[in-house]
């Protein structure tokens, strides 16, 4: 398989949307799957990585899947809005690069 970019991704998601899913659920609705999306994420993280113990019904859950879950939630959110996630992620880098530049190497938790 391929590498797929950001901007594949995004339009992947929109054609499915158009014809297996329909239509896309409203930005609100989509922004509370999105947290319910994450807070599934944070449960496994919790399990795997923290301190609570798994249940029977987390040991069914993959890392992978809910962060895809994730992204897709996402990746809709942006098709809907009109955001350019390439773009997005591209300006967003450059923020960091210049406005965290140094601030990480003097952050002495970080030493």
């Amino acid at each position: 398989m391929s590498a797929l970019s950001l901007k594949e991704a995004q339009s992947r998601v929109d054609e499915w949307i158009n014809t297996v899913g329909v239509r896309y659920f409203s930005e609100l609705t989509n922004m509370a799957i999105l947290t319910e999306e994450v807070g599934e994420l944070a449960r496994i993280m919790a399990r795997t990585y923290g301190d609570q113990s798994f249940k029977k019904t987390d040991l069914e859950k993959n890392l992978a899947d809910e962060m895809a879950d994730v992204l897709w939630v996402l990746i809709c959110l942006a098709n809907q809005t009109g955001v350019d996630l390439t773009e997005a992620f591209e300006q967003n880098l450059q923020k960091k690069n210049t406005r965290d530049k140094d601030r990480h190497q003097n952050n002495e938790k970080l030493k």
